[in-house]
């Protein structure tokens, strides 16, 4: 007879178990039950973080135009990383996140990340000379933690890691954990090798060490092949994003995500807290030029739809700047939020959120849809009665349509609006609308 695998004695304390039950959709996103069941901050003064918005030497190797390894296609060099530094200062970003900078990219590193050191740059990125350069710029960098799944190797370097990260003042750090189902690798004292999974119990503390040691650095961090979210965040609000729902680099490759994607995602992942998407690829060209399924007023919708405090500008400085007039869109709009109000949706097939930024009047609205044309209509009481808005309004142009070449369609313009107004916004196939509303002079 096989032993038990778990035994315990005296009182037994077990996860929550929760159902979010709403009349609508918009309700079941409103609910914060997930989040208050956990234990208050942790960490107590958050100041040291600010919120703000990343570009990032990514997208190319996404692409596969650059490489993580070195070489001749090697991202994370000097002359990349500056060319980015300067296309962040320009548009008021505030980090640059550089994947590839450091030892252990060069080979089979997929599930086998034990070369991995996050204290060793490449000779090709010389960090001391590029945070330098950032810091004079008004520009951080975003470090990059990819452990391979080699998970115990990462915890054994945690402490330097960080402090490493610190000492060349990085604010944010993105690690992740890119090996197949159940093939993270745990190693015990003893030297025993284990296999383990993203949601189990041992993955779940590995979690809390990190955002423990980066809390002692004041280094927030964004985890991507993340366990999932079940309000830990309240706990340690240093663990700012999280990834883990095929985010946009799956629109880059085969199998690409459906129109439908993010109106699912608003109302099941995005239930677990932010979440770190990468928005923003107004080129909507992925891998062997491929087309992306979105046009490009929904790309400039997610920045309001999806909710993160690092939030991605996640094309590349020469697509933005064939693309002046949306890319003002996303230098405007924040990624911190004082109020946030679901006005109507319904899961998998469109939602429309309105977003209050923090410290200031102006508020965002952002609506996704679904593969098929849709008219979206809201009131507007939630702008203060009496003021007059300046409203922006980046939509669908009449042709737009993710199935033809006409995925660039769009229709700016500039409207006065009061809380006493509505608005009626046709929704493309594969689209959606972003609005912008400052207090009108």
């Amino acid at each position: 007879m096989r032993s038990p695998k778990v035994r315990k004695s005296g009182a037994w304390t077990t996860p929550w178990r929760t159902l979010i039950i709403a009349d609508d959709a918009p309700g079941i996103y409103h609910s914060h039950l997930m989040l208050n069941l956990n234990e208050p901050n942790k960490l107590d003064d958050m100041s040291w973080f600010k919120p703000g918005k990343f570009a990032g030497v990514w997208w190319n190797m996404i692409k596969g135009e650059w490489s993580w390894a070195r070489g001749p296609k090697h991202g994370a060099t000097n002359a990349n990383v500056k060319a980015y530094i300067d296309f962040a200062a320009a548009n008021g970003i505030p980090n640059v996140l550089v994947e590839g900078w450091n030892v252990g990219w060069d080979g089979d590193w997929f599930g086998n990340g034990w070369d991995m050191d996050f204290t060793k740059p490449t000779e090709d990125f010389d960090v001391a000379m590029l945070s330098a350069y950032g810091k004079k710029k008004g520009v951080r960098l975003v470090g990059h933690h990819e452990t391979g799944g080699a998970v115990t190797h990462y915890d054994n370097q945690l402490d330097r890691s960080f402090a490493f990260a610190a000492k060349y003042g990085m604010m944010v750090v993105k690690t992740g954990y890119v090996t197949d189902a159940a093939q993270l690798e745990r190693v015990d004292p003893d030297g025993t090798k284990y296999r383990e999974w993203l949601d189990g119990q041992w993955m779940t503390n590995h979690f809390v060490r990190v955002a423990e040691t980066a809390a002692k650095y004041k280094i927030a961090f964004d985890s991507h092949e993340p366990v999932k979210g079940t309000g830990l965040h309240r706990t340690y609000p240093n663990w700012v994003a999280r990834e883990g729902m095929r985010g946009m680099e799956y629109n880059s490759w085969s199998g690409k995500n459906p129109p439908e994607h993010e109106a699912n995602i608003v109302f099941t992942r995005m239930l677990e807290g932010p979440m770190d998407f990468t928005p923003g690829i107004l080129s909507l060209k992925g891998e062997k030029d491929s087309n992306i399924l979105s046009t490009i007023a929904k790309q400039l919708a997610l920045y309001v739809v999806i909710y993160s405090p690092v939030q991605m500008v996640a094309d590349t400085p020469e697509n933005y700047a064939k693309f002046p007039k949306e890319l003002k869109f996303i230098r405007d709009v924040p990624t911190d939020w004082q109020d946030t109000r679901v006005l109507n949706g319904e899961i998998g097939d469109y939602v429309t959120i309105a977003r209050k930024e923090r410290g200031g009047e102006g508020w965002y609205v952002g609506a996704v849809g679904d593969e098929n044309a849709q008219t979206v209509s809201f009131k507007l009481d939630f702008l203060t009665a009496g003021k007059r808005y300046k409203a922006e309004i980046y939509r669908d142009g009449d042709d737009a349509d993710y199935r033809t070449d006409k995925r660039h369609s769009i229709a700016i313009e500039s409207k006065v609006l009061t809380s006493a107004d509505s608005l009626t916004l046709r929704i493309a196939p594969g689209g959606g609308f972003a609005i912008r509303l400052v207090p009108a002079k």
